[in-house]
């Protein structure tokens, strides 16, 4: 195990503190990034007691296996507008940075007021292209991680804690 639930638990609720802090009285738009992201976003939200409004969009980077294919591509678009609402992203795992940077750019050109990250796991030793994250939960070693949402071939996401994959 890498990190345990109670761990978990108290990053998101720093997470949730500095965000009600910048976001209080923006009503902004939380942008899940699916699949992995949706326990993440599902905490979060709960502690956060201010008006928002939540869309998701999914994007892919890996084919099968535990290796980014570099290439991304959408899957689900997004399905409410944000131009002129601030607009942070709800990660699961910031790797090598190359998903980010897509959906960065991509939502850049769609003007939001505002765009800012919010990553529950940060693997830099992984990292290729720099990003920003604005609130960062957990850095987590170079190994592949799974559950709370993370998952291996849609495998483990269940899991209550985030754990490395043994070969």
């Amino acid at each position: 195990m890498i990190y345990s639930r109670a761990e978990i638990d108290a990053a998101v609720a720093r997470l949730a503190s500095d965000i009600t802090r910048d976001y209080r009285r923006k009503n902004p738009l939380l942008l899940g990034v699916l699949k992995g992201s949706f326990i993440f976003l599902a905490d979060l939200v709960r502690r956060l007691d201010f008006p928002l409004e939540v869309d998701f969009v999914r994007l892919s980077s890996y084919a099968r296996g535990t290796q980014s294919s570099g290439r991304v591509r959408v899957v689900q678009g997004l399905r409410v507008p944000v131009r002129g609402r601030h607009v942070l992203v709800v990660e699961d795992i910031v790797d090598t940075g190359l998903t980010l940077a897509f959906l960065l750019a991509y939502l850049g050109r769609k003007k939001p007021a505002s765009l800012k990250v919010c990553a529950l796991t940060d693997k830099p030793s992984r990292s290729k292209t720099p990003v920003p994250i604005d609130y960062r939960g957990l850095t987590v070693p170079d190994k592949f991680i799974v559950g709370y949402g993370i998952d291996f071939d849609n495998k483990y996401r269940n899991l209550p804690d985030i754990c490395c994959l043994e070969d």
